[in-house]
């Protein structure tokens, strides 16, 4: 007897082709059919571009969107029915907060145009933060809606169960690490200096500040590569001049996957001092699963999610601590034999976050929770 094609319409705000890589190995599968409903354009802080019309092995559906895309919980999509029809799915995954129009505006298109459907969503946060009375009326719905949750790590778990979601949830992060582009490269480092880099947002729930400091305490030959920008830039500017440390710092402005690898090359670990705020702590650290997969040792903060992430591969200071921070990479500094070690745990951890690897949990996690249809 032939094998049930389940047909899968996935719902997704992916801005490069790495972070696709998921769907493509999905969708190479003879048991999955996908389809993709995506935005037509990426818009941020950093302008507009349109994203690529086509994901091998995919049925893609660019829908606009109403405010911007990078907003996870007020954008919404110009359509009602989702290419519902045409799909006709047996699974609807959404990569969509519970809490957000976007999830609220989905749960109802299933309900018009394919009632029979399971509707997955999806969820980063790991604070149960203060909510106004419409935004948990928005969860609430969405919640009763959907079949299952999908958590981006194993705190996001706790907060559903705390605002009491009782239905299936599984830790199983939405994007991994593309190892086509994120791979070990030849080192290029400078043998007079240690070099620390931190790639992302530059925002004060991120810790720059702490890094800045930590660079400052360990003095001459160390520098600092911010790769990235934010709304806190001429603030770090500003404490790096206070510090006496401007011509350590190098800032570069953001890049893209497929050249973050190059820098990767040249930099001894890379740092993520993440700080934990009353509405907000670190969810995943993408940075640090693709410096583990380009096998650089990598340092992070207890804030979050990042010990769950780094495991035994890289080294954990307390959030908000400068001074540990600092004795930390110092040890990194003079050890490098503490390099190699942290480099060659990365590399292997870092293959529980591949995109292989995600694709097939969550090809898992249709067959165990979307059956019988």
């Amino acid at each position: 007897m032939a094998s049930i094609v389940i047909r899968v319409l996935h719902i997704a705000r992916y801005r490069a082709p790495s972070m696709e890589r998921k769907l493509e190995i999905m969708a190479a599968r003879p048991d999955l059919a996908l389809w993709l409903v995506r935005p037509a354009f990426w818009e941020d802080e950093y302008g507009r571009r349109e994203v690529r019309p086509v994901v091998p092995g995919c049925q893609v559906i660019r829908i606009p969107m109403l405010g911007r895309t990078n907003d996870p919980h007020r954008a919404l999509y110009r359509t009602f029915s989702f290419g519902l029809r045409v799909a006709r799915p047996h699974i609807i995954h959404a990569e969509e907060e519970p809490d957000s129009l976007a999830a609220l505006q989905i749960a109802f298109a299933r309900r018009l145009f394919a009632p029979q459907a399971k509707l997955i969503l999806h969820t980063w946060q790991n604070v149960n933060r203060p909510k106004r009375w419409y935004v948990r009326e928005v969860a609430w719905i969405s919640l009763r809606e959907a079949n299952a949750i999908l958590c981006a790590n194993s705190e996001a778990v706790r907060v559903l169960r705390e605002i009491g979601y009782q239905g299936p949830a599984e830790v199983i992060p939405p994007i991994g690490v593309d190892t086509r582009v994120f791979r070990p490269l030849e080192r290029q480092l400078d043998p007079g200096v240690f070099r620390i880099a931190y790639a992302g947002r530059f925002v004060p729930e991120k810790g720059l500040d702490l890094l800045l400091q930590a660079v400052a305490r360990l003095g001459p030959g160390v520098e600092l590569w911010l790769i990235g920008d934010g709304p806190q830039r001429a603030a770090l500017q500003s404490l790096a001049r206070g510090l006496g440390i401007s011509e350590r710092i190098r800032w570069v402005p953001p890049v893209s996957p497929e050249q973050m690898p190059e820098l990767l090359a040249q930099v001894n670990v890379v740092v993520l001092p993440s700080r934990t705020t009353p509405v907000w702590k670190e969810q995943f650290g993408r940075i640090l699963v693709e410096a583990m997969a380009c096998g650089v040792p990598v340092v992070g903060s207890d804030s979050g999610a990042i010990p769950e992430v780094v495991g035994d591969a890289g080294l954990i200071f307390p959030e908000g601590n400068a001074e540990a921070l600092t004795r930390l990479l110092e040890r990194l500094r003079r050890s490098p034999e503490l390099q190699a070690r942290c480099a060659e745990r990365g590399l292997a951890r870092s293959k529980l976050y591949t995109q292989e690897a995600i694709a097939e949990q969550t090809v898992a996690f249709y067959q165990k929770w979307a059956s019988p249809f």
